[in-house]
């Protein structure tokens, strides 16, 4: 049997992340089996492992997608605005963007359980908390309570995601949400 390629290989392994973020958000990581990842991809399990080694390194791959995602939203409405609307840009961006249907229940149900605390931490840190800090320090936020600031308003902001989430045809409580964190932001940058 012919060897695949390396562009064969990529495709197949983004395949197999395109049929796990599926699976993941639509059943959770409990609920969900290698095998039905495997099957929505259209290979076999052993590819499954071949690329990701375990279910668990599958879901780690998964999260960390979408954690890029997630930044790359807040960096990109962030762009190009003074640092003060930046900051409304990009924290606005990332309530929109983790309450996508996918997003939240990987991000902020599953993932925290299913990867450790400590690499879910690791991995928001290194994403859009990251930006989070920047802007906190563009705007001006004393140097000795920008990490505790950003750690402030990065719960919140999941919190109110998570809220959010838990309504999700009820638009009068995303613009509650946004409301509120306009409120949170006012506190820290008073427009």
């Amino acid at each position: 049997m012919p060897r695949a390629t390396a562009a064969d290989a990529a495709e197949t392994a983004r395949s197999i992340l395109t049929a796990a973020t599926a699976h993941f958000a639509e059943h959770g990581y409990a609920s969900t089996s290698v095998d039905d990842i495997a099957k929505a991809a259209d290979v076999t399990r052993g590819a499954v492992y071949h690329h990701y080694a375990s279910k668990p390194r599958l879901f780690e791959a998964v999260a960390s997608g979408l954690q890029l995602h997630v930044a790359d939203a807040v960096e990109s409405a962030a762009a190009g605005s003074d640092p003060s609307a930046a900051l409304r840009a990009g924290s606005h961006a990332f309530l929109d963007t983790i309450t996508e249907a996918r997003t939240a229940r990987i991000l902020l149900v599953d993932a925290p359980a299913v990867l450790s605390w400590s690499t879910w931490r690791r991995m928001d840190d290194e994403g859009s908390a990251a930006h989070l800090r920047d802007a906190l320090r563009a705007i001006g936020v004393q140097p000795e309570l920008t990490v505790a600031t950003a750690a402030a308003l990065s719960g919140a902001m999941n919190e109110l995601a998570l809220w959010i989430s838990e309504r999700p045809s009820d638009a009068s409580s995303r613009r509650q949400a946004h409301d509120a964190l306009d409120a949170l932001l006012d506190a820290v940058a008073p427009r």
